[in-house]
């Protein structure tokens, strides 16, 4: 799953955690990334010590059988992590799907976490980029979902998700364990507060919520790629 961050990336890390046929791993390449790119992340220093750092080591990992014995391998990355010598061509044996959220809902997540952002941190070029690339190699648009979307109705969207992945539709991904989980990425304690408070899919989104300059320059930049995107997000109704 390629999804920009603060989409509700880490509850559908969750939903697929919930199937017992699936292990999750959350955002691999994030401290190659780090290590690479200097980017000045919360816990950046944390985190490189913790992961592999190695882009090849990284994806030859990932390209590999799913762990524990499961079935299916549900890997959250984030485009704009992908810095280094690997892209989506190096995983051609992956199903590829894509996580988006309109770029004002984004920018004001970030906002609230006091932390700056720059348009290539939302991911959405990258993503299209990506779902251009796999587009062209299946003969076919790879499945889109908007958080928009799954929140006004999880169980219509995931499962025609998982009908475009050519898995079945498993009623637990609708509900999960409340705190942090053993396969979350250390970042959790900086960021997943409100995910590790849940145990499901939240309501529906309201009104898009109101920018300071900056912020709204950043969101104003990623627009034309996320609307190119929401043309193939599958619908709610």
């Amino acid at each position: 799953m390629w999804s920009g961050p603060r989409n509700l990336s880490t509850a559908m890390m969750r939903s697929f955690g919930s199937r017992a046929d699936t292990y999750v791993s959350d955002e691999p390449f994030y401290g190659a990334y780090l290590k690479a790119t200097g980017d000045p992340q919360p816990m950046a220093a944390e985190i490189i010590d913790d992961m592999e750092c190695d882009w090849q080591r990284v994806a030859d990992a990932q390209n590999g059988a799913p762990p524990a014995g499961r079935t299916i391998w549900y890997q959250k990355h984030m485009p704009h992590h992908m810095e280094g010598p690997v892209s989506i061509l190096d995983f051609p044996e992956t199903r590829h799907a894509f996580l988006i959220r309109d770029p004002v809902r984004v920018a004001a997540s970030y906002a609230n976490k006091r932390t700056a952002i720059r348009p290539e941190h939302l991911g959405l070029a990258r993503q299209r980029e990506y779902f251009e690339m796999e587009a062209q190699r299946l003969g076919h648009a790879p499945p889109v979902v908007d958080s928009a979307q799954i929140l006004t109705n999880p169980q219509k969207v995931l499962s025609q998700l998982c009908i475009a992945l050519g898995i079945d539709w498993d009623p637990a991904m609708l509900t999960w364990e409340n705190g942090p989980l053993p396969q979350d990425g250390i970042w959790g304690a900086h960021w997943y507060d409100k995910v590790n408070a849940s145990a499901g899919f939240g309501n529906p989104p309201g009104a898009l919520p109101k920018l300071g300059e900056e912020y709204q320059k950043t969101a104003d930049a990623c627009r034309e790629d996320y609307e190119f995107m929401c043309k193939h997000a599958i619908a709610a109704e």
